[in-house]
């Protein structure tokens, strides 16, 4: 059969993305020569610029006219007449592109309300703290019989611009912090971020990463942390390439469950996690080599409280977050 050309299709958040990165490596691994192109949502395309191992980037736009956007995908789709596509989400409408794709060989999981179309029907294993399995693990059962069982690393590659972008950063020992998260349930709170910056041994600087609606909380964590110059605001400066090759040679980044830790991931970065409502053990933890998980040490019979972070935490305590100190940081730095 031939297999010379692929799409893959992921159309969630940014750190699904990064984590399907890891298809293309591993897809690049044994068919060098392939074409290999990504589908994924507006606004996250900025993460595969220049990917060495990318023929195309198609964009589904969702947020405006977000049907006729994706039958407009469907047309160009049919048209590059794909030998295979990998479908890694679990909805209807990507089920629609990969269904009717017109591709030799259609795989995704079973999940999806689309699958029973598809040449290959995966089985998708929701992780557990008794039965863990990773993102990539889990990824990797769509290509396993184009491959093999064992899943690359998520890899990001920032240009030479983005490298030289973030060299002036790069003058002496830093630690990079990246406080927010879309979800108040997976955010270490600010006056903890604080608390722990304050602390921050002088030799080293501080750099707040995050996007454009962070800044403000990036000001604030400087302001009442009293550290001066040696915390720089970086949030909304930097794009997403620019702020992995930051993190890749810092002391250390510390992050919530979210997207920075991905990046850290992707770029095999030092990285410490810091885990609030949220458990590890529900597939996306840290792929780096020097991988730290922090979380509070107390058992909570509330722990964890959902799959996914929520925007207020149910019993209005937080414990999760405000019974974890600061020395559970500091000693990684």
């Amino acid at each position: 059969m031939n297999r010379s050309s692929f799409l893959i299709i992921q159309t969630a958040f940014i750190g699904d993305v990064v984590l399907a990165t890891a298809i293309m490596e591993k897809l690049h691994q044994y068919y060098p020569n392939a074409s290999i192109d990504f589908l994924l949502r507006k606004g996250n395309e900025g993460l595969l610029k220049e990917h060495p191992f990318l023929r195309e980037v198609l964009i589904w736009e969702k947020k405006k006219d977000k049907q006729k956007n994706l039958f407009n995908l469907l047309k160009r789709i049919r048209a590059n007449k794909y030998d295979v596509v990998i479908n890694v989400q679990r909805f209807a409408a990507t089920g629609i592109l990969t269904a009717f794709s017109g591709a030799g060989e259609t795989i995704g999981f079973n999940k999806n309300p689309l699958s029973i179309l598809f040449t290959d029907r995966i089985r998708h294993i929701v992780s557990s703290p008794e039965r863990p399995l990773h993102e990539i693990q889990r990824n990797q059962k769509l290509i396993e019989k184009l491959t093999d069982a064992i899943p690359e690393k998520p890899r990001l590659y920032p240009s030479a611009a983005d490298k030289q972008k973030v060299a002036l950063y790069k003058q002496g020992a830093y630690i990079c912090v990246a406080p927010a998260s879309v979800w108040f349930t997976k955010q270490f709170p600010a006056e903890k971020w604080i608390s722990f910056v304050k602390k921050v041994p002088v030799k080293y600087k501080i750099y707040l990463l995050g996007a454009p609606g962070d800044v403000e909380l990036c000001e604030n964590i400087i302001l009442h942390s009293g550290a001066g110059e040696r915390v720089v605001n970086l949030a909304g400066k930097l794009s997403f390439l620019e702020s992995a090759a930051l993190q890749e040679t810092a002391v250390m980044s510390f992050v919530n469950d979210s997207a920075p830790m991905h990046f850290a991931s992707a770029m095999n970065a030092p990285v410490t996690a810091v885990y609030c409502s949220t458990i590890p053990s529900f597939g996306f933890g840290p792929l780096s080599d020097k991988s730290n998980i922090v979380e509070v040490k107390e058992k909570l019979s509330c722990r964890p409280c959902g799959l996914h972070g929520r925007k207020a935490c149910p019993l209005k305590h937080f414990d999760c977050a405000m019974k974890i100190t600061d020395e559970q940081l500091l000693h990684l730095i």
